[in-house]
């Protein structure tokens, strides 16, 4: 696995740091509030279970997986929701937990269809942000790192369901894409 990775873009140690910065901004913004945690499946599994480590205030978990890549390395515009939430988010605050804001369609998609169940508030939280690659105007709240225009895998990132369980981002090689 390792050889098909070009470079490390962000460390196991710098991405620890921010996701504990952003937990405790959360910690602050969300205190007293009736917070719910919505993980995109699969991509932002790592993020989710690390960022919620370092949330201080009590929060439910919940989660849903939306398919709109498959196998490719860009977003084919047409977004599935393949698992729904458990429990309804109606008057509750929400922070949906995103691995990475690429085109932006996706994460609007998602951001409509939960606007549409009347939570109190719905926000975002990314660990990666790439607005080389946007498509849509869409802002995060919370956002870990902004990163340039290349294909990122590892920490719950992948490619064809590969390379999630590395604990940094790396760039993946061009020839192992492209084949």
């Amino acid at each position: 696995m390792l050889e098909d990775i070009d470079r490390v873009l962000l460390t196991e140690e710098q991405i620890q740091k921010r996701v504990s910065e952003l937990g405790a901004e959360i910690s602050r913004d969300y205190a007293g509030k009736d917070l719910v945690l919505v993980c995109i499946l699969k991509g932002a599994l790592c993020f989710m279970a690390d960022l919620s480590r370092n949330i201080t205030i009590p929060v439910d978990m919940d989660f849903m997986a939306i398919s709109s890549y498959g196998a490719s390395t860009k977003s084919s515009g047409e977004v599935r929701i393949l698992q729904d939430l458990d429990a309804p988010i109606a008057n509750r605050h929400v922070l949906i937990v995103e691995d990475i804001v690429d085109s932006g369609l996706t994460l609007k998609y998602l951001v409509d269809n939960l606007s549409a169940r009347r939570p109190a508030s719905l926000k975002i939280a990314t660990l990666l942000d790439k607005p080389a690659r946007r498509l849509v105007p869409i802002a995060t709240d919370y956002n870990g790192f902004q990163i340039p225009d290349e294909f990122v895998v590892g920490y719950g990132l992948d490619y064809a369901e590969k390379y999630r369980n590395l604990p940094f981002i790396g760039i993946l090689k061009p020839e192992i894409y492209k084949k």
